[in-house]
């Protein structure tokens, strides 16, 4: 009897202590949840990530993934802009990808993943299809809704068409943009490299990428690539000719190339480990009396 007595004693005391952890303040949690990132970012760092606006565009297997550690990173406004909905081929390398989630729409998967891991990010999402058409007017309107400010790209995207189009924009309008080239039949994530387009190799996607960036005269493109030399596959047995492919994705390349990717705009954000020749930071800004958007410089 003593000793069932002290058991359920014990058992309220836990149940307590479980209690009074978990029922706290929600400043005193966030407090608590960027802790870690004051230590290495500092105070400045830390305050520069909170006023930065990162658009990523395209929520797949890089890109939702990017977009987590942004979030977890301190960014405090994140414009996401995908067209799709989660499926299951998706589960073995999206952030957003599970049982529960096929059929949503990926910006909403994503935009309740964003806000459970920080409360007060502002999320500005767009369930759009991006195309060279409608690529200004989208920027321009994500501009508008981000206080007139965005202050990195991220291009997370596997259509040669749509890329060359961001990228292009990005060089006329001097937004700071990096560009995710492709992760397929890669296994090897110590081969990752960030580079400029034009000094990639054994990429299939940089090798399009840097003969349609030289015709279009676009001169530098920062790019996070692989210089593995792709593994071979076979197409599967009883494939039609519409459903083979022989593009192959492990499911953790994509998360590492996202997360690779998100360290590079966290420390240009924050200047903090950042290896480049100036101290600028070029962010993407409305001009004054216009809702034209163009490239501007803070230090």
């Amino acid at each position: 009897m003593a000793l069932g007595c002290t058991w359920e004693k014990a058992e309220r005391d836990d149940m307590s202590k479980r209690e009074t952890n978990t029922i706290q303040p929600q400043t005193a949690i966030q407090e608590s949840a960027t802790s870690k990132l004051e230590i290495i970012m500092g105070v400045e760092g830390l305050a520069r990530l909170h006023d930065a606006t990162v658009m990523v565009f395209g929520c797949g297997g890089v890109g939702s993934n990017c977009i987590e550690a942004l979030a977890r990173g301190g960014v405090g406004r994140l414009v996401i802009v995908d067209r799709d909905v989660v499926s299951a081929s998706n589960i073995n390398r999206q952030a957003i990808a599970f049982h529960s989630t096929i059929g949503r729409r990926k910006i909403d998967v994503m935009a309740d993943m964003i806000r459970d891991i920080n409360p007060s990010i502002d999320v500005v999402a767009f369930d759009t299809f991006v195309l060279a058409d409608n690529l200004e007017a989208l920027i321009e309107h994500a501009v508008d809704a981000s206080a007139g400010r965005i202050d990195f790209a991220v291009d997370a995207f596997d259509t040669v068409s749509t890329k060359l189009a961001i990228a292009d924009f990005a060089q006329r309008s001097g937004l700071n943009l990096i560009s995710s080239m492709g992760g397929g039949n890669k296994l090897h994530p110590e081969c990752l490299r960030i580079a400029d387009i034009h000094e990639t190799l054994n990429c299939p996607l940089s090798r399009v990428m840097r003969k349609e960036c030289r015709r279009r005269g676009i001169h530098h493109l920062r790019v996070l690539y692989s210089c593995e030399v792709p593994v071979p596959t076979r197409a599967r047995a009883g494939a039609t000719r519409r459903d083979r492919s022989d593009l192959g994705t492990a499911s953790f390349m994509p998360p590492i190339m996202g997360q690779m990717i998100a360290g590079e705009v966290i420390r240009q954000i924050s200047g903090v480990g950042v290896r480049a020749a100036n101290g600028s930071h070029l962010a993407l800004a409305r001009r004054s009396g216009s809702g034209r958007a163009q490239g501007s410089a803070r230090r």
